[in-house]
């Protein structure tokens, strides 16, 4: 199988770069048999990846360590599910899974753009083609995945511990999505400047890919954090990490495009921001890749030192150049056809919107390479740790959080001061009253009050949205409420799945809030021994020690130490933590021991137990105790997140307003049945 699997590899790579050749000489204009080719190679490229991946899978699942890549990743005792993941586990096996996803999503496209685009799809193949050509030239060359060893070990290497976890199933595949279908836009605004076809028509055939990938990455991250929480035990979800850097910076960007695509789409202006926008978010989902790879970061999260990274800082550079070179010589044919006529419009409020992503986006980069950049000029690494990150973006963040009640309520072009104040009242009233309530409650922390207080506005200006949709199709159609609000999201569903989406965005701005007022507490206690630690919302755990277990399970010796949680006096359960020694199946230990952490989760609070360890051997434990307010409103938040881009994506719903016939009066909805996107 592995050499079905590397002959494929080879196929993909001459079928790839037929259609990157044709396709970009432009034979094909003249030549509709080389139009037809270039796309068919698409679907080869296709075919011939999936078949290496099953070849790869195959040695997984068989356990054949003579594949290098096999007796790396796997064990004899690995668990099942595990054997799976350990696909993309590796930088080889992460190269494989990436390429074929990508001709995967290649060949969707080419089958599912509307044929109204049919000018555009041999560039969009022949973009699609080198991108694949590229990942699959650097498996031939530096990374080979079905690289075999000069003799056959009786047993892998196994899995990083810290890899076990359900979380790492579907994580990086998810944020693998994300990266991997930004090249879809790319390929269009590639074809677009090409072909100078410069309307919004490849902004439309693209609509639904930027949406996929947004939530890709928005699902992907999150999981991320959840990952990082449960499973490394310093007690927390985000630490400003490179490689939690890299996954990040694409989605500011790729949100950002999001919004100023909808001012193209109605008003004809920010043409070459949105051009440019697509270009950053490719370059910047190449980049995490590279940081990841080149070895130049150190992070729990980035593979090993290696050669591969050259790969991709020069396809980063090219690709760049490449891009943005053409974007200039298109530079005059993308000239705005409408002009901003008022700070008080939504074009406005859109535009700063992206001033502060894109804001954010840079500072998130210049403290991810600034350890990079340092050592190179004075050959000292100087680190930037979360307090500068926390600096620069806690205020930015605010300000985004302010237009995000502000942009729904502003009228296009230009908004009178009646209606700005009729729109205005209701949530500015919520959010005041939200501050007052916190602050009469005792919370002095003025960065949480104002946070929490924004909040409330853009809160009070979603629910105003949802009861005027309501109220209109109720008085209109003499619909119930709930057949109302069904029917108000079914017929708009980009402008109401993405409220949904603001409204998950404001339980993650809450999350956060709560993070900032957790509690940490060390303890080393004999068994029958108690500490105690007060909660933020003022009551008391205490937790007995119980005592120090051990046990071996399938692939790991455990120690577990188990607490008796008392809130208030009262009993609450047991929490238990664990120390982990994976070993492989001749019971050699491989590994540093991982630890397992003990949560007890609430809907106002987590209590976070660390098991750092047993002193002399004895049932003497070391604990780390931390609790983490409102930290289940996190993942909350990203299924209401989820739920919101998912309606947004779904086929149908209505259609988007024209420049020509925007129907509102002022900023305010007068039919709900006439969608205008509000976008995530």
């Amino acid at each position: 199988m592995t050499l079905l699997g590397e002959f494929a590899l080879w196929m993909a790579l001459l079928a790839g770069l037929w259609g990157a050749v044709v396709g970009f000489s432009g034979a094909w204009r003249t030549r509709p048999e080389l139009a037809s080719s270039t796309i068919r190679s698409v679907y080869a490229t296709c075919a011939a990846l999936l078949v290496a991946s099953i070849a790869l899978w195959q040695g997984l699942i068989t356990h054949d360590f003579n594949i290098e890549y096999v007796a790396s990743y796997t064990s004899r005792n690995l668990p099942d599910s595990y054997v799976v993941t350990a696909f993309w586990a590796g930088q080889k096996g992460s190269l494989l899974f990436w390429a074929t996803v990508l001709s995967v999503f290649a060949a969707l496209a080419q089958a599912l753009t509307s044929r109204r685009h049919k000018e555009l799809m041999p560039t969009v193949a022949a973009v699609t083609g080198a991108v694949v050509v590229f990942f699959v030239a650097t498996m031939l060359f530096a990374a080979n995945p079905f690289d075999r060893l000069g003799f056959t070990p009786a047993d892998g290497n196994g899995l990083n511990p810290q890899l076990q976890n359900p979380g790492m199933v579907i994580h990086p595949p998810m944020l693998y999505l994300g990266y991997i279908s930004i090249t879809i836009p790319f390929a269009f605004g590639i074809a677009a400047l090409l072909s100078r076809r410069l309307d919004s028509g490849w902004i439309v055939a693209i609509r639904k890919w930027t949406l996929l990938s947004w939530l890709f990455l928005s699902v992907g991250i999150t999981l991320g954090m959840w990952w990082a929480y449960v499973e490394l035990g310093w007690g927390g979800y985000w630490a400003w990490d490179p490689v939690e850097n890299a996954s990040l910076l694409p989605w500011l960007t790729m949100t950002a495009f999001l919004h100023s695509v909808m001012i193209q789409e109605k008003r004809g202006m920010l043409k070459r921001w949105n051009l440019g926008l697509i270009f950053g978010t490719f370059m910047l989902s190449i980049f995490g890749t590279f940081i990841t790879r080149s070895g130049v970061i150190a992070s729990v999260h980035s593979f090993a030192q290696s050669n591969v990274g050259y790969f991709f800082l020069a396809f980063l550079v090219l690709a760049g150049v490449f891009g943005f070179t053409l974007l200039y010589t298109r530079w005059p044919q993308l000239e705005p056809e409408a002009q901003l006529e008022s700070v008080a419009s939504r074009e406005a409020a859109f535009l700063f919107n992206n001033l502060i992503f894109v804001g954010i986006a840079f500072s998130v980069l210049w403290g991810t390479l600034f350890p990079i950049l340092t050592e190179a000029v004075r050959g000292v690494k100087i680190t930037v740790g979360p307090p500068f990150f926390n600096r620069v973006n806690v205020p930015l963040g605010l300000l985004l959080l302010a237009l995000t009640g502000i942009g729904p309520l502003i009228a296009w072009r230009k908004s009178s001061l009646a209606n700005l104040r009729r729109q205005f009242i209701f949530p500015v009233l919520l959010g005041l009253v939200t501050a007052s309530v916190l602050f009469g409650m005792g919370m002095r922390e003025g960065s949480a009050v104002l946070a929490l207080g924004l909040i409330g506005f853009v809160a009070g200006t979603i629910l105003q949205e949802f009861y005027r949709g309501v109220r209109a199709r109720i008085r209109m159609h003499g619909e119930s409420f709930p057949v109302a609000l069904g029917l108000l999201i079914n017929r708009n569903r980009r402008r109401y799945g993405g409220y949904l989406v603001h409204a998950g965005i404001l339980i993650y701005f809450a999350a956060f809030v709560g993070s900032s007022f957790k509690i940490t507490q060390e303890a080393t206690l004999a068994p029958g021994e108690f500490t105690e630690i007060r909660s933020p919302f003022g009551h008391v755990y205490r937790l007995t020690h119980l005592g120090v277990s051990q046990y071996t399970a399938l692939n790991r010796i455990v120690s577990a130490a188990t607490l008796q949680v008392e809130i208030d006096g009262k009993a609450a359960g047991i929490v238990s933590s664990e120390k982990r020694q994976h070993v492989d199946s001749f019971n050699r230990k491989t590994f540093e021991p991982s630890t397992e952490v003990g949560i007890r989760s609430t809907l106002r609070e987590d209590l976070y137990v660390v098991y750092a360890g047993s002193i002399g051997g004895t049932e003497r434990a070391n604990y780390a105790v931390t609790v983490n307010p409102l930290v289940w409103w996190l993942w909350f938040g990203g299924g209401v997140l989820v739920l919101g881009g998912l309606i947004t994506m779904w086929p149908g719903g209505g259609r988007t307003a024209v420049r020509s016939g925007l129907t509102r009066t002022q900023g305010a909805t007068v039919e709900p049945a006439v969608e205008e996107a509000v976008p995530v």
